[in-house]
């Protein structure tokens, strides 16, 4: 039997998502990732940004 791996962030109310977003550099031009553990409430936030 398999053991279980998935990890569960899911904690009483509070749901979160974890968001990667592409970001280009004002310096050189090139493109970074920015991660963050959001709440599903704010997503759209988070990439309105």
């Amino acid at each position: 039997m398999a053991k279980k791996t998935v990890a569960t962030l899911q904690k009483g109310e509070k749901h979160t998502t974890k968001c990667i977003k592409m970001v280009k550099s004002p310096k050189n031009g090139a493109y970074t990732f920015k991660e963050e553990m959001v709440p599903n409430a704010q997503l759209n936030d988070f990439f309105k940004k």
